[in-house]
C-alpha cells in the first residue's frame, strides 16, 4: 500500500506501524491510549459498535477519523469536524530568523498548558511522547509551539501549531512549521496536517507556505450519552 493511501485512515496506520506500542487494539479498530490521544481509526466497512463501547469504558469522549462508524446505543455522536488534509513535498522559503528549542523533557509541561491554552481538549499530557515538540521562547518561557503527532512509516503528521494570544502576528507559528517541515523531509517522510475547513485562516498561511489539500476527512466526535 502506497503512503498516499494510508494517508485516506491516517490513526489505523500510525497505530499499525510507527505508533504500534501505544494502540490499544480491538480487532479492527485501533486507538491511542488516552493517556496519549484521544484518537481511533478502523477499517471502512467493519462493525466496530461493540469495540467503540470498549473504548468508551476508559475515556469519556474520543474522535474516530475517517468514515462514519455505527455507533451503540450507550454512545452518541456529538460533533462532526470536518477537516482538510494537507500535504507538501517541498522545503517551505521561510526565513528563519528564531531560536527553536526542542521542548520534550525539560519543557514538557510549559508545552501541554500552551496548547490547551489555545486549543483545549486533544493535547495530552504524553502527547509529547508522539513525536518531537519544538517551540520559540521570550522572557523565559515558549510563546509558539509546533510539533509531530501521528506518524507513519513514510508520513509525519504537524500538530499543534499554537501560539499565545499575546504574540500572534509576529510570525512564529510560520517559522516552526517551516521548521518542521525541514526536519521531516530531512528525514524521506511526507509532512502532513490537518486543519478545520472553517480556519480559514490558517488554511490561508498553509497554501502560501507550499501545502495543498489532498481532500476532506472528518474526525467524529463520540461520547457517552447523558
Amino acid at each position: 500500500m502506497s503512503y498516499d493511501n494510508k494517508l485516506d485512515n491516517p490513526v489505523w496506520h500510525s497505530l499499525n506501524e510507527t505508533h504500534a506500542g501505544m494502540s490499544i487494539n480491538y480487532n479492527n479498530l485501533k486507538c491511542y491510549h488516552p493517556d496519549y490521544c484521544p484518537f481511533g481509526g478502523y477499517q471502512p466497512g467493519d462493525s466496530i459498535s461493540n469495540y467503540l463501547e470498549d473504548y468508551a469504558a476508559l475515556i469519556d469522549n474520543f474522535f474516530i477519523v475517517g468514515e462514519k462508524p455505527a455507533f451503540p446505543p450507550i454512545l452518541e455522536l456529538k460533533d462532526e469536524l470536518v477537516c482538510l488534509q494537507m500535504i507538501i513535498d517541498q522545503q517551505p522559503t521561510e526565513l528563519l530568523t528564531e531560536k527553536f528549542i526542542r521542548l520534550n523533557g525539560a519543557y514538557e509541561n510549559e508545552l501541554f498548558e500552551l496548547v490547551n491554552l489555545v486549543q483545549p481538549g486533544y493535547f495530552r499530557h504524553k502527547t509529547v511522547l508522539l513525536g518531537d515538540y519544538y517551540g520559540i521562547f521570550k522572557n523565559d518561557r515558549p510563546v509558539s509551539v509546533t510539533g509531530e503527532r501521528m506518524k507513519m512509516n513514510e508520513c509525519t503528521e504537524i500538530s499543534a501549531v499554537v501560539t499565545h494570544p499575546d504574540y500572534v502576528g509576529q510570525g512564529y507559528a510560520k517559522q516552526l512549521i517551516a521548521f518542521v517541515v525541514n526536519k521531516i523531509l530531512e528525514e524521506n517522510k511526507h509532512p502532513f496536517l490537518h486543519v478545520a475547513e472553517t480556519n480559514t485562516g490558517a488554511i490561508h498561511l498553509y497554501e502560501k507556505m507550499g501545502f495543498a489539500t489532498r481532500r476532506k476527512i472528518s474526525f467524529w466526535n463520540v461520547g457517552k450519552k447523558l
